[in-house]
Protein backbone atom coordinates (compact mmCIF):
# COMPACT_ATOMS: atom_id res chain seq x y z
CA UNK A 1 0.00 0.00 0.00
CA UNK A 2 2.60 2.12 0.91
CA UNK A 3 4.36 1.84 -2.40
CA UNK A 4 0.72 2.45 -4.47
CA UNK A 5 0.69 5.69 -2.64
CA UNK A 6 4.19 6.45 -3.30
CA UNK A 7 3.62 5.90 -7.23
CA UNK A 8 0.37 7.93 -6.87
CA UNK A 9 2.03 11.01 -5.17
CA UNK A 10 4.84 11.06 -7.91
CA UNK A 11 2.75 10.76 -10.72
CA UNK A 12 1.22 13.83 -8.91
CA UNK A 13 3.93 16.00 -8.17
CA UNK A 14 4.94 15.33 -11.83
CA UNK A 15 1.72 16.36 -12.78
CA UNK A 16 1.40 19.74 -11.31
CA UNK A 17 4.82 20.78 -12.60
CA UNK A 18 3.92 20.24 -15.75
CA UNK A 19 0.88 22.05 -15.78
CA UNK A 20 3.00 25.04 -13.80
CA UNK A 21 5.32 24.67 -16.76
CA UNK A 22 2.44 24.67 -19.12
CA UNK A 23 0.74 27.09 -18.38
CA UNK A 24 3.92 29.71 -17.76
CA UNK A 25 4.83 29.19 -21.31
CA UNK A 26 2.00 29.32 -23.45
CA UNK A 27 0.99 32.54 -21.46
CA UNK A 28 4.07 33.95 -22.23
CA UNK A 29 4.28 33.42 -25.93
CA UNK A 30 0.45 34.01 -26.19
CA UNK A 31 1.26 38.12 -25.66
CA UNK A 32 2.57 40.58 -24.04
CA UNK A 33 0.94 41.90 -20.87
CA UNK A 34 2.83 44.97 -20.74
CA UNK A 35 0.91 46.62 -23.83
CA UNK A 36 -2.84 44.90 -22.67
CA UNK A 37 -2.39 46.62 -19.23
CA UNK A 38 -0.63 49.87 -20.30
CA UNK A 39 -2.06 49.96 -23.43
CA UNK A 40 -0.34 50.13 -26.91
CA UNK A 41 -0.41 53.91 -26.50
CA UNK A 42 1.26 54.50 -23.44
CA UNK A 43 4.97 56.06 -24.04
CA UNK A 44 7.76 53.15 -24.49
CA UNK A 45 9.23 54.56 -21.32
CA UNK A 46 6.39 53.48 -19.25
CA UNK A 47 5.96 50.19 -20.81
CA UNK A 48 9.72 49.52 -20.76
CA UNK A 49 9.79 50.55 -17.02
CA UNK A 50 6.60 47.90 -16.44
CA UNK A 51 8.30 45.35 -18.11
CA UNK A 52 11.75 45.98 -15.86
CA UNK A 53 9.44 45.83 -12.09
CA UNK A 54 7.64 42.80 -13.01
CA UNK A 55 10.97 41.10 -14.84
CA UNK A 56 9.18 40.65 -18.04
CA UNK A 57 12.25 41.96 -19.77
CA UNK A 58 14.60 38.82 -18.75
CA UNK A 59 15.03 35.79 -20.73
CA UNK A 60 12.01 33.12 -20.17
CA UNK A 61 14.46 30.68 -18.31
CA UNK A 62 15.27 33.02 -15.60
CA UNK A 63 11.62 33.79 -15.52
CA UNK A 64 10.88 30.48 -14.79
CA UNK A 65 13.17 29.61 -12.10
CA UNK A 66 12.10 32.63 -10.88
CA UNK A 67 8.75 31.31 -10.85
CA UNK A 68 9.22 28.05 -9.68
CA UNK A 69 11.48 29.31 -6.94
CA UNK A 70 8.45 31.47 -5.96
CA UNK A 71 6.53 28.52 -5.87
CA UNK A 72 8.49 26.41 -3.83
CA UNK A 73 8.46 29.24 -1.09
CA UNK A 74 4.07 29.15 -1.08
CA UNK A 75 4.65 32.55 -3.21
CA UNK A 76 2.02 32.57 -5.89
CA UNK A 77 3.02 35.91 -7.35
CA UNK A 78 1.53 39.20 -7.65
CA UNK A 79 -1.19 40.33 -10.22
CA UNK A 80 -0.26 42.72 -12.41
CA UNK A 81 -3.38 44.63 -12.81
CA UNK A 82 -4.43 44.96 -8.90
CA UNK A 83 -1.27 44.75 -7.29
CA UNK A 84 -2.65 42.15 -4.94
CA UNK A 85 -1.06 38.67 -4.28
CA UNK A 86 -3.15 36.07 -6.52
CA UNK A 87 -3.97 33.27 -4.07
CA UNK A 88 -6.18 36.25 -1.96
CA UNK A 89 -7.78 37.33 -5.88
CA UNK A 90 -8.58 33.69 -6.49
CA UNK A 91 -8.94 32.83 -2.58
CA UNK A 92 -12.30 35.38 -2.35
CA UNK A 93 -13.54 34.05 -4.83
CA UNK A 94 -13.75 30.46 -4.13
CA UNK A 95 -16.83 30.53 -1.97
CA UNK A 96 -19.32 31.96 -5.03
CA UNK A 97 -18.18 29.03 -7.38
CA UNK A 98 -18.31 26.07 -3.90
CA UNK A 99 -22.02 27.95 -3.87
CA UNK A 100 -23.43 26.72 -7.22
CA UNK A 101 -20.89 23.75 -7.85
CA UNK A 102 -21.67 21.63 -4.28
CA UNK A 103 -25.27 21.99 -5.06
CA UNK A 104 -24.67 21.12 -8.48
CA UNK A 105 -22.86 17.77 -7.85
CA UNK A 106 -25.54 16.51 -5.14
CA UNK A 107 -27.93 17.01 -8.18
CA UNK A 108 -25.61 15.22 -10.45
CA UNK A 109 -25.31 12.26 -8.11
CA UNK A 110 -28.91 12.23 -6.42
CA UNK A 111 -30.80 12.04 -9.88
CA UNK A 112 -27.62 10.72 -11.97
CA UNK A 113 -27.02 7.47 -9.75
CA UNK A 114 -30.33 6.62 -9.24
CA UNK A 115 -31.71 7.35 -12.56
CA UNK A 116 -28.81 4.72 -14.06
CA UNK A 117 -29.70 1.81 -11.74
CA UNK A 118 -33.63 2.30 -11.75
CA UNK A 119 -32.96 2.21 -15.78
CA UNK A 120 -30.49 -0.68 -15.59
CA UNK A 121 -32.85 -2.68 -13.61
CA UNK A 122 -35.93 -2.01 -15.80
CA UNK A 123 -34.50 -1.78 -18.80
CA UNK A 124 -36.31 -1.44 -22.59
CA UNK A 125 -39.34 0.17 -20.45
CA UNK A 126 -40.99 3.51 -20.79
CA UNK A 127 -38.95 4.78 -17.59
CA UNK A 128 -35.73 3.70 -19.35
CA UNK A 129 -36.16 4.99 -22.36
CA UNK A 130 -37.17 7.92 -20.81
CA UNK A 131 -33.93 8.78 -18.70
CA UNK A 132 -31.52 6.90 -21.77
CA UNK A 133 -33.72 10.44 -23.66
CA UNK A 134 -33.00 13.07 -20.94
CA UNK A 135 -29.25 11.31 -20.57
CA UNK A 136 -28.66 12.01 -24.45
CA UNK A 137 -29.98 15.44 -24.07
CA UNK A 138 -27.88 16.09 -21.44
CA UNK A 139 -24.90 14.86 -22.67
CA UNK A 140 -25.42 16.58 -25.79
CA UNK A 141 -26.59 19.85 -25.52
CA UNK A 142 -23.26 22.23 -24.00
CA UNK A 143 -23.95 23.66 -20.89
CA UNK A 144 -24.05 27.67 -22.37
CA UNK A 145 -26.81 26.65 -24.69
CA UNK A 146 -28.41 25.22 -22.08
CA UNK A 147 -27.74 28.17 -19.52
CA UNK A 148 -29.27 30.72 -22.17
CA UNK A 149 -32.27 28.67 -22.90
CA UNK A 150 -32.99 28.63 -19.29
CA UNK A 151 -32.58 32.55 -19.26
CA UNK A 152 -35.11 32.81 -22.21
CA UNK A 153 -37.59 30.47 -20.44
CA UNK A 154 -37.94 31.44 -16.85
CA UNK A 155 -35.83 34.64 -16.42
CA UNK A 156 -37.07 36.73 -19.78
CA UNK A 157 -40.24 34.59 -20.70
CA UNK A 158 -42.02 33.62 -17.13
CA UNK A 159 -40.08 36.47 -14.86
CA UNK A 160 -39.59 33.79 -12.40
CA UNK A 161 -35.82 33.76 -11.66
CA UNK A 162 -33.30 36.56 -12.46
CA UNK A 163 -30.89 36.08 -15.19
CA UNK A 164 -27.84 36.54 -13.56
CA UNK A 165 -25.97 37.94 -10.52
CA UNK A 166 -25.39 36.96 -7.30
CA UNK A 167 -27.56 39.37 -5.28
CA UNK A 168 -29.52 36.43 -3.44
CA UNK A 169 -30.34 32.92 -3.37
CA UNK A 170 -32.43 33.37 -6.37
CA UNK A 171 -29.81 33.94 -8.59
CA UNK A 172 -28.08 30.25 -7.82
CA UNK A 173 -30.84 28.55 -9.11
CA UNK A 174 -30.62 28.51 -12.73
CA UNK A 175 -26.53 27.93 -13.03
CA UNK A 176 -27.08 25.35 -10.14
CA UNK A 177 -29.58 23.75 -12.87
CA UNK A 178 -27.28 24.35 -15.51
CA UNK A 179 -24.53 22.46 -14.11
CA UNK A 180 -26.69 20.01 -12.44
CA UNK A 181 -28.73 18.95 -15.72
CA UNK A 182 -25.50 17.22 -17.93
CA UNK A 183 -23.94 16.09 -14.76
CA UNK A 184 -26.35 13.77 -14.06
CA UNK A 185 -26.97 12.76 -17.34
CA UNK A 186 -23.58 11.64 -17.76
CA UNK A 187 -23.98 9.80 -14.64
CA UNK A 188 -27.03 8.06 -15.47
CA UNK A 189 -26.00 6.94 -18.77
CA UNK A 190 -22.69 5.62 -17.57
CA UNK A 191 -23.82 4.31 -14.37
CA UNK A 192 -26.65 2.49 -16.63
CA UNK A 193 -23.95 0.36 -18.92
CA UNK A 194 -22.03 -0.36 -15.92
CA UNK A 195 -25.06 -2.09 -13.98
CA UNK A 196 -25.88 -3.72 -17.42
CA UNK A 197 -22.50 -5.16 -17.74
CA UNK A 198 -22.24 -6.45 -14.66
CA UNK A 199 -25.89 -7.79 -14.20
CA UNK A 200 -25.03 -9.98 -17.34
CA UNK A 201 -21.44 -11.57 -15.87
CA UNK A 202 -21.60 -15.47 -14.62
CA UNK A 203 -21.49 -14.62 -11.23
CA UNK A 204 -24.66 -12.71 -10.91
CA UNK A 205 -26.36 -15.47 -13.13
CA UNK A 206 -24.68 -17.97 -10.34
CA UNK A 207 -25.80 -16.43 -7.48
CA UNK A 208 -29.74 -16.29 -8.85
CA UNK A 209 -29.05 -20.05 -9.59
CA UNK A 210 -28.08 -21.13 -5.95
CA UNK A 211 -31.46 -19.45 -4.84
CA UNK A 212 -30.26 -15.75 -3.47
CA UNK A 213 -33.41 -13.59 -4.02
CA UNK A 214 -32.65 -10.85 -6.96
CA UNK A 215 -33.03 -7.39 -4.98
CA UNK A 216 -30.32 -9.51 -2.90
CA UNK A 217 -28.05 -10.71 -5.82
CA UNK A 218 -28.20 -6.97 -6.80
CA UNK A 219 -27.30 -5.40 -3.82
CA UNK A 220 -24.53 -7.69 -3.06
CA UNK A 221 -22.99 -8.41 -6.54
CA UNK A 222 -24.25 -5.64 -8.48
CA UNK A 223 -24.23 -2.44 -7.01
CA UNK A 224 -20.53 -2.50 -5.26
CA UNK A 225 -18.94 -4.00 -8.63
CA UNK A 226 -21.15 -1.55 -10.71
CA UNK A 227 -19.88 1.28 -8.40
CA UNK A 228 -15.81 1.30 -9.49
CA UNK A 229 -16.79 3.14 -13.15
CA UNK A 230 -19.04 5.26 -11.77
CA UNK A 231 -16.73 6.53 -8.83
CA UNK A 232 -14.04 6.96 -11.85
CA UNK A 233 -16.80 9.75 -13.84
CA UNK A 234 -17.75 10.86 -9.65
CA UNK A 235 -14.47 11.28 -9.16
CA UNK A 236 -13.67 13.34 -12.27
CA UNK A 237 -16.40 15.52 -11.28
CA UNK A 238 -15.69 16.59 -7.88
CA UNK A 239 -12.00 17.41 -9.84
CA UNK A 240 -13.22 19.16 -12.19
CA UNK A 241 -15.76 21.77 -10.20
CA UNK A 242 -13.53 24.83 -10.46
CA UNK A 243 -12.79 24.26 -14.07
CA UNK A 244 -16.39 22.74 -15.26
CA UNK A 245 -17.85 26.66 -13.40
CA UNK A 246 -16.32 28.67 -16.30
CA UNK A 247 -18.65 28.74 -19.08
CA UNK A 248 -21.75 28.44 -16.47
CA UNK A 249 -20.45 31.75 -14.40
CA UNK A 250 -19.48 33.55 -17.44
CA UNK A 251 -23.29 33.00 -18.94
CA UNK A 252 -24.77 33.90 -15.74
CA UNK A 253 -22.43 36.65 -14.82
CA UNK A 254 -21.56 34.88 -11.41
CA UNK A 255 -18.48 36.66 -9.97
CA UNK A 256 -16.61 32.68 -8.99
CA UNK A 257 -12.93 31.45 -10.00
CA UNK A 258 -14.14 30.78 -13.66
CA UNK A 259 -15.48 34.22 -14.29
CA UNK A 260 -12.06 35.33 -12.89
CA UNK A 261 -10.14 33.02 -14.90
CA UNK A 262 -11.83 34.05 -18.34
CA UNK A 263 -10.89 38.29 -17.03
CA UNK A 264 -7.44 37.37 -16.31
CA UNK A 265 -6.40 35.35 -19.47
CA UNK A 266 -8.09 38.45 -21.49
CA UNK A 267 -5.70 41.27 -19.57
CA UNK A 268 -2.52 38.34 -19.24
CA UNK A 269 -2.86 38.78 -15.70
CA UNK A 270 -0.07 35.99 -15.63
CA UNK A 271 0.38 35.30 -11.75
CA UNK A 272 -3.82 34.65 -11.29
CA UNK A 273 -4.26 32.56 -14.18
CA UNK A 274 -1.14 30.57 -12.80
CA UNK A 275 -2.97 30.13 -9.43
CA UNK A 276 -5.93 28.92 -10.53
CA UNK A 277 -4.61 26.47 -13.06
CA UNK A 278 -2.35 25.25 -10.50
CA UNK A 279 -5.71 24.89 -7.89
CA UNK A 280 -7.51 23.51 -10.77
CA UNK A 281 -4.62 20.66 -11.26
CA UNK A 282 -4.35 20.37 -7.61
CA UNK A 283 -7.76 19.32 -7.44
CA UNK A 284 -7.91 16.79 -9.96
CA UNK A 285 -5.14 15.45 -8.95
CA UNK A 286 -6.38 15.02 -5.29
CA UNK A 287 -9.61 13.70 -6.39
CA UNK A 288 -8.01 11.14 -8.54
CA UNK A 289 -5.77 9.96 -5.56
CA UNK A 290 -8.84 9.25 -3.36
CA UNK A 291 -10.62 7.49 -6.29
CA UNK A 292 -7.37 5.12 -6.23
CA UNK A 293 -8.19 4.55 -3.28
CA UNK A 294 -11.45 3.66 -3.21
CA UNK A 295 -10.99 1.43 -5.23
CA UNK A 296 -9.07 -0.50 -3.36
CA UNK A 297 -12.16 -0.45 -0.76
CA UNK A 298 -14.77 -1.32 -3.47
CA UNK A 299 -12.77 -4.20 -5.36
CA UNK A 300 -10.89 -6.98 -3.11
CA UNK A 301 -8.84 -7.87 -5.85
CA UNK A 302 -6.70 -4.55 -5.61
CA UNK A 303 -6.36 -4.80 -1.59
CA UNK A 304 -4.47 -8.06 -2.47
CA UNK A 305 -2.45 -7.05 -5.68
CA UNK A 306 -1.60 -3.65 -2.78
CA UNK A 307 -0.67 -6.20 -0.91
CA UNK A 308 1.49 -8.62 -2.46
CA UNK A 309 3.20 -5.81 -3.85
CA UNK A 310 4.17 -4.51 -0.94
Amino acid sequence: MLRFLGLRLSRALLTLVLVVSFAFVVLRLSGDPALLIMSADAPPEAIAAFRRAWGLDDPIWVQYLRYFTAILQGDLGMSMRSGRSAISLVAERIPATLALTLPALIIKIGLGVPAGIYAALHRNSAIDRAVMLLAVAGFTVPSFVLGLLLVLLFAVQLGWLPSGGQDSWRHAILPIITMGFGGAAVLARFTRSAMLEVLGQPYMRTALAKGVPWHAAVRRHALPNAAIPTVTIIGFMIGSVLAGAVVVESVFSWPGVGRLLVVAVANRDLAVVQCILLLVAATMIVSNLVVDLLYGVLDPRLRSAAKGGA
